[in-house]
C-alpha cells in the first residue's frame, strides 16, 4: 500500500490531502508577494500585482487569472477589516506526487493571509542594527521565488547577532541587499543603491524611493557599493514593505550617524508618508 505520514498518522497516499503534495513544499516551486495596508487602504496594489506577474511569468507557470487574484485580495482584506495588516499571498505550481518534472495539466494552487501590523512601529524611532553576511541565494533574485533558505538562514544569523536584518555581500565583496529589504547608503548627500537586476528584488519600496529623491533634488546613484563604504557612509536606511523606510544606526558595530537615524533618512520617511496618505486609496474596488 502506498502511503504517507503526517505526524503520528499513517494514512493512505489516495486519500491524503492535496495540501500535502504540493511543489511549493518539495521544491520552492511557486512566487509570492507582500503587500501592506496603511489605515483601512492597501498601499502600491499594482505596484505588487505587477511584481507577482512577472515571476510567475519568469518561472513558466501559466494560465494564472490575475484578475480573479485581485478579487481574491480584495474580497479577503475587506473581510478582514484590518486597517494596517500585511497581506502575503502566493501560488505554487501545484500538487502531485515528488518529481522535478511536472504535468503541462497541473493545477497551480494560490494562498494568503492577513495579519495585524504594529502602527506606528517604535523601531522607526530609534533605528536599527545590521551586519554583513555572505550572499548564498541563486541568480535569479529578481524572481519573488518561495526559495528563501539561504534568506532565512542569514536573518536567524544576524538576530544571534542582536541585529535587525543582515546585508548579503557578493563575491566581489559588494552589497546586494538585505535579506529582506533593499539597502541604501547616503554619502556626501547622494543615496546610492545597487542597480536593479537578477543580484535584487525589484523593491516595490525602492521604487518609490527613487521617486523621493527626484522630488527631493536629491542624486539617487545606482552602482555596486562596497562593505567599507556602508560602514562609513554618513547615513543608512533601509526599504521594507511592511515597515516602509526604517533608518540604520550601526552596521556590523560600526556606528552610522551618531547612533541616530539621520536628517535626509527622517526627510525620506516624511516624504514616503505623504505618498502613503496621497496614494492608498486608489484600490480599486470588487464592483
Amino acid at each position: 500500500m502506498e502511503l504517507a505520514v503526517v505526524q503520528e498518522k499513517i494514512i493512505p497516499l489516495d486519500e491524503l490531502n492535496p495540501a500535502y503534495l504540493d511543489r511549493g513544499t518539495f521544491f520552492g516551486d511557486g512566487v509570492y508577494d507582500v503587500m501592506r495596508s496603511y489605515s483601512g487602504h492597501i498601499f502600491a496594489f499594482d505596484d505588487h500585482i505587477a511584481r507577482f506577474e512577472y515571476s510567475l511569468r519568469e518561472i513558466g507557470i501559466t494560465g494564472v487569472d490575475i484578475e480573479a487574484i485581485r478579487r481574491k485580495i480584495i474580497y479577503a482584506f475587506d473581510q478582514a477589516n484590518i486597517d494596517d495588516c500585511m497581506i502575503y499571498f502566493h501560488i505554487t505550481r501545484g500538487s502531485a506526487l515528488r518529481s522535478h518534472d511536472w504535468d503541462s495539466n497541473i493545477e497551480h494552487n494560490f494562498f494568503l493571509t492577513i495579519t495585524n501590523l504594529i502602527s506606528p512601529d517604535p523601531i522607526k524611532k530609534t533605528g536599527v542594527s545590521v551586519c554583513s553576511h555572505q550572499d548564498l541565494r541563486w541568480k535569479r533574485c529578481d524572481i519573488k521565488s518561495l526559495n528563501l533558505l539561504p534568506n532565512v538562514m542569514a536573518k536567524r544569523k544576524a538576530h544571534e547577532k542582536n541585529c535587525f536584518e543582515a546585508i548579503l555581500f557578493d563575491s566581489d565583496g559588494n552589497i546586494t541587499e538585505g535579506s529582506s529589504s533593499a539597502f541604501f547608503a547616503v554619502i556626501d548627500g547622494c543615496v546610492i543603491t545597487r542597480p536593479l537586476g537578477p543580484e535584487i528584488l525589484s523593491s516595490v519600496t525602492r521604487k518609490y524611493v527613487k521617486l523621493i529623491a527626484r522630488d527631493l533634488g536629491v542624486n539617487f546613484i545606482e552602482r555596486p557599493l562596497t562593505l567599507d563604504e556602508a560602514r562609513s557612509a554618513d547615513e543608512l536606511f533601509l526599504g521594507v514593505t511592511t515597515r516602509d523606510i526604517l533608518g540604520v544606526v550601526e552596521f556590523d558595530s560600526a556606528v552610522i550617524s551618531n547612533a541616530k537615524v539621520g536628517p535626509v533618512t527622517r526627510l525620506f520617511e516624511d516624504a514616503y508618508a505623504k505618498i502613503v496618505k496621497s496614494r492608498s486609496s486608489s484600490l480599486p474596488s470588487l464592483s
